[in-house]
């Protein structure tokens, strides 16, 4: 990536080995200039623009944590009526943002088809403060508000998302760039509401290493825990990455999230990723047969 395309300054506020910041970076490098970025309270928040400064070569818009959709949607309508149909709005918002207290304005959005893309930049628990789980923090993972691990699974924010029958959604990690940045691509093409669903790890709160987060983000996908793939109108699956199908504890062991887990919890874990797997790949194998 030519560095001069990056939309997002040096001397942000990002933590060390931030999925987030990377994610970022990707994706403003693809969609370019005429970009108008909501943000919403949130790691990114912080990362992006703290008020007079900011770290976006792009304007940036602060909005409330409940409605990203609906500023998106509000800013995408003025500048249709100004007949600036050139330019991209983009919502930055974490799982939190989005599973969670956002997910009613952005279901609302996503049913009225409205034109802007979303991505989710999901790190898999409330961060930015104190890392309490949310609905996205995975099952059996630890965090300040499940301190014995997490009892209830992860929600399936993708099945959520492609009910809404919108034009493109998909998957991404900052493990596989060119995946990711090929993925935004698609979605500046097209129009209407394109979710992209990207993994972004936080080595605080998966209590890791800095110099992991590019190989967990890898592991995710090879490990079939979080799977790359995307959706075209809400029908049409298609896997962007065959995983390699490494055993669910090659991921698990090297997140101190992880580390009270028992033999049979990581045995249970890997039951649930195969069965998520396999309704995937019946998803993929359906539209083939049609």
């Amino acid at each position: 990536m030519d560095t001069r395309d990056e939309l997002l300054r040096q001397g942000h506020l990002a933590c060390p080995g931030c999925g987030l910041a990377v994610a970022m970076r990707l994706v403003l490098s693809v969609l370019g200039q005429k970009t108008i970025v909501v943000i919403i309270p949130s790691c990114e928040a912080v990362i992006s623009a703290t008020y007079p400064l900011s770290a976006l070569k792009v304007p940036a818009f602060h909005s409330a944590f409940v409605i990203a959709g609906a500023t998106a949607s509000g800013i995408s309508r003025a500048l249709k009526i100004r007949g600036e149909d050139d330019i991209t709005v983009l919502a930055f918002a974490g799982d939190g943002g989005t599973y969670d207290i956002g997910l009613q304005s952005l279901s609302g959005a996503a049913e009225r088809n409205e034109d802007f893309i979303y991505v989710c930049l999901d790190n898999e628990a409330y961060m930015n403060t104190g890392i309490q789980a949310s609905s996205s923090t995975p099952y059996c993972s630890w965090t300040i508000t499940t301190p014995k691990g997490k009892r209830e699974k992860k929600k399936k924010l993708m099945d959520i998302i492609v009910a809404h029958s919108v034009p493109y959604a998909a998957t991404a990690t900052i493990g596989y760039p060119e995946d990711l940045m090929e993925k935004v691509k698609k979605a500046k093409a097209l129009r209407g509401t394109r979710f992209i669903h990207i993994l972004a790890p936080c080595p605080t709160g998966w209590r890791m290493k800095e110099d992991l987060t590019g190989i967990v983000s890898i592991l995710a996908s090879e490990t079939k825990v979080f799977p790359l793939y995307e959706v075209y109108d809400g029908e049409i699956y298609k896997i962007t990455k065959m995983p390699k199908g490494l055993p669910v504890r090659d991921y698990l062991s090297i997140q101190g999230r992880f580390s009270h887990l028992k033999d049979e919890d990581i045995e249970e874990i890997q039951r649930n990723v195969d069965r998520e797997w396999e309704r995937l790949m019946y998803l993929v194998k359906r539209n083939e047969k049609a």
